[in-house]
């Protein structure tokens, strides 16, 4: 058995570990492999690798993308290329996009009467490296809860920031296709991240996978938080009716989400190709 976590966030995205102290709880818990995964951004990526290999860690590129999808559909990215001038590209444009929708965000939260500016949450997000981490909903549900608007983050995201709530903002993505496409492109292997926050109903996921391995899905990940062990056996399941590489995560953010980067128990043999992947 081995522990692996091919689903991490630094301080690059909404995660409060830099990529440097991210590995530092990952050597303290003994993980072997291990992924960053920041959402719309590969800019820790190399820090991380390069941090890896001093830990013994064996690293593996990722990245997590927002697809669009009528509630929550994200596709991880694995040992692409990160380099790659289109993947970069189209993760700038999302940048774009998301940072265009703090500022609206914001807008409206003022007009609900909230005393909130877009430099307070981007002081939380803070920089790393000497470059600004990337800001989003999450940044700005803290600044609610630490003035005392709500009453945690959670409570930000039910009431203010979700999807459907009073200061909620769409913003343009990509369908999943075209993301797993960007990932293929690039080199890379696409997964299906944490299915339940897709089809909270397992029996509904088929339909979504058979789509998704259409367009070149690689893999599910099917250890994801909080599922329970007939979850995580019913992802095994579908995962080996489409002929899907089971994958393992955490979604590891940091603060209120967790308190330490454990990894997830596996058999050795489940991920052979994680084993040629020391980097890049």
């Amino acid at each position: 058995m081995l522990k692996i976590d091919l689903h991490l966030h630094s301080s690059f995205s909404d995660g409060i570990f830099s990529p440097d102290d991210l590995v530092r709880e990952l050597r303290a818990k003994r993980v072997s492999i291990a992924s960053l995964t920041d959402h719309d951004t590969s800019d820790g990526v190399g820090r991380f690798l390069a941090r890896c290999r001093k830990a013994s860690i064996k690293g593996v590129a990722g990245v997590e993308l927002s697809a669009a999808h009528d509630g929550v559909l994200h596709i991880l990215g694995y040992r692409f290329d990160i380099e790659n001038e289109a993947l970069r590209s189209a993760l700038a444009q999302n940048r774009k996009a998301r940072d265009a929708r703090n500022v609206l965000i914001c807008e409206k939260l003022r007009e609900l009467g909230f005393n909130i500016t877009l430099q307070e949450a981007e002081a939380y997000a803070g920089a790393d490296g000497g470059g600004r981490s990337a800001v989003g909903r999450p940044h700005i549900a803290r600044v609610l809860w630490n003035k005392g608007y709500v009453p945690n983050v959670k409570a930000a995201f039910d009431r203010y920031l979700g999807r459907g709530a009073e200061a909620y903002v769409p913003r343009p993505l990509l369908s999943a296709e075209e993301c797993i496409r960007l990932i293929r492109e690039a080199g890379g292997l696409a997964v299906l991240a944490h299915p339940r926050q897709t089809t909270p109903d397992l029996d509904d996921l088929p339909p979504v996978v058979s789509r998704l391995k259409s367009g070149g899905l690689w893999g599910l990940e099917c250890w994801s938080p909080g599922n329970s062990a007939t979850e995580i056996y019913r992802c095994l399941e579908i995962a080996a009716s489409f002929g899907l590489a089971p994958t393992a995560g955490s979604d590891f953010h940091g603060g209120g989400h967790s308190t330490a980067a454990a990894g997830v128990v596996v058999r050795e043999d489940l991920l052979p190709w994680a084993h040629l992947c020391g980097g890049l």
